[in-house]
């Protein structure tokens, strides 16, 4: 049996003669989230729409649950909780009467609806605001009861277009707690331009650009995109930066807090070895040497260079 809810093959769209998407392929697995990362304009939304059967696609298929959603884009639609970037609430509504609402829209079973209510209210900390009316909550509450009313009838995937956009960061952290919670149970994919949210969240990237899948893979895979060329060393007696320059393979040195400095070194392998030996013939006590990683900001721009040099080339 796959572990697959979703699978996308040859996924392309455009909405004039230039393409927005191309060639898109993956799969979802059934539980476990995924980042979906891209600067603006790179295609992101428009993959989440075609997958929510809001956009229909100009090539490729779709399949949610075992469910062709060109063919069958109602039955698909029941496996699928969607949230877009601006949160369609009832700002006139309480969150008890809109998760109502949204219930009835679902179809679901009328006896079902208030325990189900009351289910995605606790999930997601909105309980004690349920009479409460949309329009007098906050941004993140009203994330939150964004994110209620598209799980409301326990969809297999939840779809979650840029969720902490506008948020501040008390709010952000509540919102990505309830992510990670989802995505515990449930297939969960979600696009954003920040990378930290990808380092917050998920465990796969797929990474877009122009309208092309230019990374998919690990977390940890994107981090090591980049061989790293930094080292961290945390020292109670740290001496003067000129000293560590002077060890063969360092590049240079620099102080980025009072105990610690960042070295940046050629790629002879002993540079580590050498600084340990300089550093207990000189007592400089050091506490910690580690191999500093590349940002995420430094690996998005080298995939996306490389991929501008490929095509240049071809």
């Amino acid at each position: 049996m796959s572990n697959s809810i979703v699978s996308i093959k040859q996924l392309s769209h455009r909405y004039t003669k230039d393409w927005a998407v191309k060639g898109i392929d993956f799969d979802i697995n059934k539980t476990g989230i995924i980042g979906l990362l891209g600067a603006n304009g790179a295609g992101k939304s428009t993959i989440m729409n075609i997958m929510c059967g809001v956009l229909k696609q100009s090539e490729g298929d779709v399949i949610i649950n075992g469910i062709d959603i060109r063919k069958n884009p109602i039955e698909a639609r029941k496996h699928i909780g969607f949230l877009p970037q601006k949160a369609p609430l009832y700002l006139d509504n309480t969150i008890e009467e809109y998760l109502t609402h949204c219930a009835y829209l679902r179809k679901m079973k009328p006896s079902t609806i208030k325990d189900a209510v009351f289910s995605v209210m606790e999930k997601c900390g909105i309980t004690h605001f349920r009479k409460r009316l949309i329009k007098n909550l906050s941004g993140g509450y009203r994330q939150r009861a964004g994110i209620a009313g598209a799980i409301i009838h326990d969809p297999k995937l939840v779809v979650l277009d840029e969720p902490t956009v506008g948020l501040d960061p008390v709010q952000v952290v509540g919102v990505r707690k309830i992510i990670n919670d989802i995505g515990k149970q449930k297939a969960v994919i979600f696009s954003t331009h920040i990378m930290s949210e990808i380092q917050a969240l998920s465990s796969e990237i797929k990474m877009m650009n122009n309208g092309l899948m230019v990374f998919s893979g690990s977390v940890d895979e994107f981090n090591g995109y980049i061989e790293p060329s930094t080292i961290l060393l945390t020292i109670s007696n740290p001496p003067e930066v000129s000293v560590i320059e002077a060890v063969e393979g360092v590049i240079k040195a620099e102080v980025i807090a009072e105990d610690i400095i960042r070295v940046e070194f050629d790629k002879s392998p002993d540079v580590s070895a050498r600084l340990i030996e300089k550093s207990v013939k000189q007592k400089w006590a050091l506490k910690e040497i580690v191999v500093d990683k590349s940002t995420m900001e430094h690996v998005f721009a080298k995939i996306t260079q490389d991929l501008a040099n490929k095509t240049a080339n071809n």
